[in-house]
C-alpha cells in the first residue's frame, strides 16, 4: 500500500504534535513531503528535530508565498493546517482549490465570513476537510456522550458547563499572538471552540441562540494598574523586571521554547514571551455564554483564564435525573514540555443521580497521552484507520463550523448586546 502525503503549514507547537506522530508511530503508512511557514527559521528547527529527535529525513521547506508551488512539486494527499487562526480559511481553500484533502487545527477558522468561504469551498471542490476535536476522544467525555446517548438521565433539560484555565495555561494565552482578537477570535472562539463542540457532541444537536456577555478584567496593564502593581515590561527577555513575576515566561529556561521561538524571532519579530501585563490585548478573560439549542436544551457556560485550577465542571439536569462531572487537568505551557501532558488529566469523576434511585459513579476508562487520552486515539483514527464508532468522534467541515459559530455568535452578541440567531450567520 503506497504511503500517503503530507505537508503541513505552520510549523510552531502544534505542528510537531502531528509530524511527531507521524515519523514515530505511523511513518509505515504516511509521509511528511513539505514544510510550509513564514518563517524559515522555524522551519530549519523543524527539520532538526525531525532528523535529530524523530530520526526521520530533512524535508523541502517552502515560505507562506511559495504555498501553491509547495503543492505542485510535492504532490501531497493531505495538508495539514497549523499555522495562526486567522490564516486558516486561505490555506484551507487553498489546498482544497488544489485538489487536497485537509485536516485543520481548531478553531476551524475565526468568523462569519471565513466560515462561508470555507463552506463553499468544500461544496465546490468536493474535498475532504476534518478538524481535529482530540477532546472528543477523551475516554471520560466519550463516556459523557454514552450516558446521555443511552438515557442514563432521560432528555437533557438544562446544562451548567463551567471551564477554568488557570495561571500557567490561561496566562499563556495573553503572551502570544492569541492576544489579539483579530489573530484568534478570542478565547471564546480559539479555546472555547472545544468546549462548543463537546456540547453539541454531547448533546447531539446545535446551537440556536447565543447571548453572552465578557470583559478584559484581570489581564492587562490597566487591570494590573488598578491592582497596585507598578512595574511593568514589554516582554520577559532581557528584562529586570519580569525576574520577580510570577507570570513571566522565560523562554531560555526551556530548551524547547528557546529554540522555536526566542532563537527564530529575529526573521519575523514574534515575540512567545509577551508580558500579561501589557497593552494591545483585545480578547477577554471573563467570559459568560447562554445557550439554546435546536433540541430546546438550554446552557449557562462560562470561561475564566486565570484560576488556581484548570479543568471542568459540566452538570447535567434530565428529565430522568441528573448528571455532575468534574475533570481536573494537568497545567501546561504549549510546546513548552513533553507532548502527553498537555490537557492530561490529574482527576476525574462522573456521578448520576436517578431521580428514584440511589446516586453511583460511573467507572471510567483511564486514558493514556494528552487531553485525557484523546490525542493518541484521535491520531490512531486519522493516521491508521478510522474507528467504527457509535459516538461519531470525528469532525467534519461541519462539525468544525458549527462549534466555532457558538463563540462568533457569542463575540457579536458582546459587540452588540443583543441574542444572536445562529442561522442569520450562515448559508448552508
Amino acid at each position: 500500500m503506497s504511503k500517503k502525503k503530507y505537508v503541513f503549514v505552520g510549523t510552531g507547537g502544534r505542528a510537531e504534535f502531528f509530524y511527531g506522530e507521524i515519523t514515530t508511530n505511523y511513518r509505515e503508512t504516511s509521509e511528511i513531503v513539505g514544510l510550509c511557514d513564514v518563517n524559515g527559521a522555524r522551519m530549519a528547527h523543524a527539520n532538526k528535530l525531525l532528523q535529530e529527535t524523530y530520526d526521520y529525513h530533512a524535508v523541502p521547506v517552502y515560505k507562506a508565498h511559495e504555498f501553491d508551488r509547495m503543492i505542485t512539486e510535492t504532490k501531497p494527499d493531505t495538508v495539514i493546517v497549523t499555522s495562526i487562526d486567522r490564516t486558516h480559511h486561505r490555506y484551507i481553500i487553498r489546498a482544497m482549490e488544489l485538489g487536497c484533502d485537509v485536516i485543520s487545527e481548531k478553531p476551524m477558522t475565526i468568523d462569519e465570513e471565513k466560515c462561508q468561504e470555507i463552506l463553499d469551498a468544500v461544496e465546490r471542490t468536493g474535498k475532504k476537510l476534518r478538524v481535529t476535536f482530540n477532546y472528543r476522544y477523551a475516554p471520560h467525555n466519550t463516556k459523557i456522550r454514552e450516558l446521555i446517548m443511552d438515557g442514563a438521565i432521560g432528555e437533557v433539560l438544562s446544562v451548567n458547563f463551567e471551564w477554568l484555565l488557570n495561571t500557567q495555561h490561561g496566562a499563556d494565552y495573553f503572551r502570544r499572538w492569541h492576544r489579539d482578537k483579530r489573530n484568534s477570535g478570542g478565547l471564546l472562539v480559539h479555546k472555547s471552540t472545544h468546549h462548543f463542540d463537546l456540547m453539541n457532541f454531547w448533546l447531539g444537536s446545535r446551537p440556536e441562540t447565543v447571548f453572552a456577555m465578557g470583559d478584559l478584567r484581570f489581564y492587562g496593564r490597566e487591570n494590573a494598574e488598578k491592582r497596585g502593581v507598578s512595574e511593568f515590561y514589554q516582554r520577559v527577555h532581557g528584562s529586570a523586571a519580569a525576574k520577580n513575576d510570577p507570570f513571566a515566561l522565560h523562554l531560555e529556561d526551556n530548551e524547547q521554547l528557546k529554540a522555536m521561538y526566542l532563537d527564530t524571532e529575529h526573521e519575523d519579530g514574534y515575540l512567545r514571551d509577551q508580558s500579561v501585563f501589557g497593552d494591545n490585548i483585545s480578547i477577554e478573560d471573563t467570559m459568560g455564554v447562554m445557550v439554546k439549542y435546536k433540541n430546546k436544551a438550554i446552557m449557562n457556560y462560562s470561561l475564566n483564564a486565570y484560576l488556581p485550577w484548570e479543568g471542568f465542571i459540566v452538570v447535567f439536569n434530565g428529565t430522568k435525573g441528573r448528571m455532575e462531572v468534574k475533570v481536573v487537568e494537568q497545567s501546561y505551557v504549549n510546546a513548552g514540555g513533553s507532548k502527553a501532558q498537555e490537557g492530561a488529566v490529574k482527576d476525574k469523576t462522573i456521578t448520576v443521580f436517578p431521580q428514584f434511585a440511589e446516586p453511583y459513579e460511573v467507572e471510567i476508562e483511564e486514558g493514556v497521552g494528552g487531553h485525557g487520552g484523546g490525542d493518541p486515539v484521535m491520531l490512531r483514527d486519522i493516521f491508521e484507520r478510522p474507528i467504527d464508532d457509535r459516538f461519531n468522534r470525528a469532525a467534519s467541515h461541519v462539525d468544525g463550523a458549527w462549534s466555532i459559530m457558538t463563540g462568533i455568535a457569542a463575540n457579536r452578541s458582546m459587540a452588540t448586546g443583543l441574542p444572536v440567531k445562529v442561522d442569520t450567520l450562515l448559508k448552508w
